[in-house]
């Protein structure tokens, strides 16, 4: 009897600590597993969140910097347009400088030919005043008036 006693005291035993354990030591040890699990699973949505977030971002990047290229090949385009703009107005002001300094160069030409023009005519006035004084100042001859009037043409 002493073994059935004892082994009815230890089942007894056994249900008691079956019993102790599932109301004081099961509930915090079930409860600090489901709270591990929903910091589980929390973590994993996060996880989940933060990938998309990433993949979002990068799309996002992404889009910035086709746009970021675009603007900047606009900028280029337009940068290149306006350089080839001042080269047009650079070329068309040199093209007028030349005109006018090409003016400039035939007016004083022009004035330096008329110049000579008038001096040659006043030299031209002196010789046939000169000749006319010495035609005066002889006689009237008419072999006398062919040698001055050759004379004023070689001086001329």
């Amino acid at each position: 009897m002493n073994m059935n006693a004892t082994l009815l005291g230890q089942a007894i035993a056994f249900f008691l600590f079956v019993v102790f354990c599932m109301k004081y030591v099961w509930p915090p040890l079930m409860e600090a597993i489901e709270e591990r699990q929903t910091k589980i699973a929390d973590g994993l949505a996060a996880a989940d969140r933060a990938a998309k977030d990433l993949n979002l971002a990068q799309a996002n990047a992404s889009d910035q910097l086709k746009d970021a290229k675009r603007t900047a090949s606009e900028l280029i385009e337009q940068a290149n347009k306006r350089k080839a703009q001042i080269i047009d107005e650079a070329k068309m002001e040199a093209q007028a400088e030349r005109k006018n300094i090409l003016a400039q160069g035939q007016a004083e030409i022009e004035a330096e030919r008329n110049r000579a023009r008038d001096d040659l005519r006043k030299q031209v006035a002196t010789l046939a005043v000169i000749g006319a004084e010495k035609i005066i100042e002889r006689t009237i001859d008419k072999d006398v008036h062919a040698d001055l009037l050759n004379k004023v043409t070689a001086e001329l």
